[in-house]
């Protein structure tokens, strides 16, 4: 069994072939070099959703959100803990709904910040407003089957 899966740079856009079972060793672009799974936020726009989430061989965590949402900012910094701690087996992607309207309409965002948890192009959890980071911990933990 080929247990391979592809995986789109995020900085280059080079598709990259890894092997399933080495995804926590920190894989890098064969071509730019960059972290193909980052331990941060990524941005992601109408254009990359798809690719940055949809077809992600991890479960994603997307913060829809604005920069002059108040509880937007404040999870700033709960989002980047999250991206660390759970680096190579969860993403944390944001996208800023004011610029992309067509993505935050096609998942019917209508307050932020909304954050909705992926597993390919399924929506398996969906938190609205701010929260503290346990209780978003709790979430995925529960919504991906980590505890």
């Amino acid at each position: 069994m080929n247990d391979t899966i592809e995986v789109s740079c995020m900085h280059c856009g080079q598709r990259n072939r890894l092997m399933r079972e080495r995804m926590g060793d920190d894989p890098r672009c064969g071509r730019c070099k960059h972290k193909l799974l980052p331990g941060e936020p990524v941005e992601a726009t109408d254009a990359t959703f798809a690719d940055r989430v949809e077809a992600s061989p991890v479960p994603v965590l997307v913060d829809f959100w604005a920069p002059w949402c108040s509880p937007c900012r404040a999870m700033g910094p709960v989002l980047e803990q999250v991206a660390q701690a759970y680096r190579g087996r969860l993403k944390v992607v944001k996208l800023n709904v004011d610029d992309n309207p067509t993505t935050a309409r096609r998942f019917g965002i209508q307050a932020i910040p909304a954050l909705k948890l992926f597993r390919g192009a399924k929506v398996v959890d969906a938190i609205d407003g701010a929260v503290p980071q346990r209780v978003l911990e709790s979430r995925i933990e529960r919504a991906l089957g980590y505890s």
